[in-house]
């Protein structure tokens, strides 16, 4: 979708200042954000928790830290899925009457989960291009999900890779189903995206999935 978050190629945002031996977590309310969402029975959809966090507003988006976009979310797809209701959220604990639940994730199973390796692989019709082939992004303006930036719609590359098929997150974050299509790796001149003063020797590359292209 269009909105803050989408922030690549946009300027006067500020510096990007790297932290040098940056922590994984800067304080204790960090890792418990990240242990509830790993732990929660949303998290079976990763595509919805990303479009749910590009569901916050652009001046409250902004002015949050990661994982307090990461607990804004989190909450309101409880909500969303009769999991919590908000009164419960602000109370911090459950409501007397409310039926008890099995966790999903457990201390005993959690380094186990955590270590093993994910994949949207899946299987799909066969691609519609190959390696070598030039193609255009399609100049989407979609209400809902996408993965293909703004920056780089209606824009010209030439596939360097393929990836077989992915789960597409524009169904996906959606509740439409995994609807598996292929993914590839696009190579776009830096030119092409900013124009003539990007220097001629740089290239930008991103993953895109079939839908977002179209011959060239």
């Amino acid at each position: 979708m269009n909105g803050v978050h989408d922030m690549g190629g946009l300027e006067n945002l500020g510096p990007i200042a790297p932290e040098p031996d940056e922590p994984v977590f800067h304080t204790a309310w960090e890792a418990r954000v990240h242990a509830l969402t790993v732990a929660s029975p949303t998290r079976r959809n990763i595509d919805e928790g990303r479009h749910q966090r590009e569901l916050i507003p652009g001046p409250q988006y902004l002015a949050m830290s990661y994982y307090e976009k990461w607990f804004t979310a989190l909450c309101a797809l409880l909500v969303k899925h009769g999991h919590a209701t908000p009164h419960e959220i602000a109370a911090g604990k459950a409501a007397p009457d409310s039926p008890k639940a099995e966790p999903l994730l457990t201390a005993a199973v959690v380094a186990e989960r955590m270590g093993r390796a994910g994949s949207y692989v899946r299987e799909a019709a066969a691609p519609q291009f190959a390696v070598g082939d030039t193609v255009k992004t399609r100049q989407l303006n979609p209400h809902g999900h996408t993965r293909l930036p703004r920056y780089a719609r209606g824009r010209q590359g030439v596939i360097v890779a393929t990836h077989g098929a992915h789960v597409f997150p524009d169904s996906h974050a959606h509740g439409q189903g995994e609807d598996p299509r292929p993914l590839y790796t696009v190579r776009f001149p830096a030119r092409e995206l900013w124009g003539e003063a990007a220097n001629p020797k740089d290239s930008v590359r991103l993953d895109l999935w079939e839908p977002y292209l179209e011959r060239s």
